[in-house]
């Protein structure tokens, strides 16, 4: 069954409960926080990714937050700061950040949405799969930079270099 035949209709459908069918449907774990919030792991190649998806019913927004825990040496941090600028120049579905209390990155990204123009599940799936390749896009990127001292036009550069040829 696809994404979109979960439902055929999702034009009175609260986003997030179109969320946890998501995840009942692709065997994700997550936990329904309330009923404008759910939180969802998700596997990927590099880690494993954090994701929030809340409903703000007040300016008509899905807020989606993708997290992993990363604990840069303080001297790293300006190197980490330049590249999060660099990656945020390369995408246009969301931006990166880094909450230096909670020793996290987070990628971000908010839908706008309208009374006549409700979200739809191949939407909200979209914008799932978009938070997690951009996380592992540009994971190796951070490693690179925090933990082996690469700048980052270095970092990237490797990171999201296409390999040529076959082994």
């Amino acid at each position: 069954m696809s994404a979109a035949e979960l439902y055929l209709s999702s034009e009175s459908v609260n986003p997030i409960d179109l969320v946890e069918n998501l995840a009942e449907h692709h065997a994700w774990d997550f936990d329904r926080m309330n009923e404008d919030q759910i939180a969802v792991a998700m596997e990927g190649l590099w880690r494993t990714y954090s994701l929030s998806l809340a409903m703000a019913p007040d300016d008509s927004m899905l807020r989606l937050i993708c997290t992993f825990e990363m604990d840069p040496p303080e001297a790293r941090l300006p190197a980490l700061y330049e590249t999060i600028s660099r990656a945020n120049d390369m995408v246009w579905s969301g931006a990166f950040s880094y909450w230096e209390s909670q020793k996290l990155m987070v990628w971000r990204y908010g839908l706008m949405l309208g009374e006549d123009q409700p979200s739809g599940i191949d939407q909200i799936e979209r914008m799932i799969h978009a938070a997690l390749a951009a996380s592992e896009r540009f994971y190796p990127a951070f490693q690179l930079v925090v933990w082996a001292d690469h700048s980052p036009k270095t970092a990237l550069d490797l990171a999201l270099a296409e390999a040529v040829g076959r082994a």
